[in-house]
């Protein structure tokens, strides 16, 4: 047995010894009386004495059940306090503040990011950038920026960030050597993508369905190394087309589909998500990102 189920058998015991009977300690726990017989019996049990005399009123503390009462009134008594503290910290903006997303991500996010900290240095931001999601319900976020299909953990609170544009750029001396592109030669053009082939993103699903696996000849094992590998004339790839606009070097070798459009949501599990740092960082990155700076 370990010491959490102990401690729902004392706690048992204690609202028995306070209030004198089965019904009204289950009442107060909010469990079935049974649970309650149970707990008192398994308790006695452990201990190998009475805790209680049973009579036709109820239940009677015995001299054992008496010292059990003060302990487990000091300890119901400092998990009130703990309870008191923790809510307290929720209404602060103060502590550790963990924001995740993908990398690809990380260039956009950033300048938001730090004009965050900026505003609220007592607040230690960290950025976890990575591949993988990152599981809220055990706590290693408080906010997770995802891209893709909406996220559907039953625990989690998910709106809608922003919508991020992509379509397929090159050099302009890959298009003075390759010429233009459209899908009735795909064949002959050379790819640039990430070396995941099972990426969600929508717009590498569409690449791995339409080209040829021949014709993806630069794969890459992150994002940041695609949009390396495309500016520097490995051939044709993806870019958010805020990204492809600011860049003159590059040429748009299709318009954008709305099919190569991915979705960016918020993340967070509903038992943070109501926190004061919770909602400052969120109500931050909604007033203050600009998609255009990808």
């Amino acid at each position: 047995m370990n010491s959490l189920d102990a401690w729902d058998e004392v706690r048992t015991a204690y609202h028995v010894a306070r209030v004198g009977t089965v019904s009204g300690a289950a009442d107060a726990l909010g469990v079935h009386h049974a649970t309650v017989i149970r707990h008192i019996d398994a308790l006695e049990a452990r201990l190998g004495t009475k805790l209680f005399q049973r009579h036709a009123r109820g239940y009677t503390a015995t001299e054992a059940g008496l010292d059990l009462l003060q302990v487990a009134k000091a300890t119901d008594d400092q998990f009130s306090q703990l309870a008191g503290r923790i809510k307290g910290r929720g209404e602060e903006v103060t502590g550790e503040l963990i924001v995740t997303s993908i990398p690809s991500l990380s260039p956009a996010l950033s300048a938001t990011l730090a004009r965050y900290s900026r505003a609220n240095p007592q607040v230690v931001l960290r950025f976890m950038t990575d591949e993988r999601l990152f599981r809220l319900e055990y706590g290693e976020a408080h906010v997770a920026i995802r891209a893709g299909k909406r996220p559907d953990q039953p625990d989690n609170v998910v709106q809608k960030f922003f919508d991020l544009s992509h379509a397929l750029y090159a050099t302009q001396d890959y298009v003075r050597e390759m010429g233009h592109l459209d899908e009735s030669n795909l064949a002959r053009h050379s790819f640039v993508s990430e070396d995941d082939q099972d990426s969600r993103a929508p717009f590498y699903r569409w690449l791995n369905e339409m080209v040829p696996d021949r014709a993806i000849t630069y794969r890459a094992s992150a994002q940041r190394s695609v949009v390396d590998a495309i500016r520097a004339g490995a051939g044709v790839g993806f870019l958010p087309t805020a990204v492809g606009e600011r860049s003159p070097d590059l040429v748009q070798m299709m318009a954008p589909k709305e099919e190569w459009s991915a979705t960016v949501w918020l993340v967070t599990h509903v038992d943070l998500h109501r926190t004061a740092k919770v909602q400052s960082i969120l109500t931050h990155l909604k007033e203050n990102f600009d998609p255009g700076l990808f």
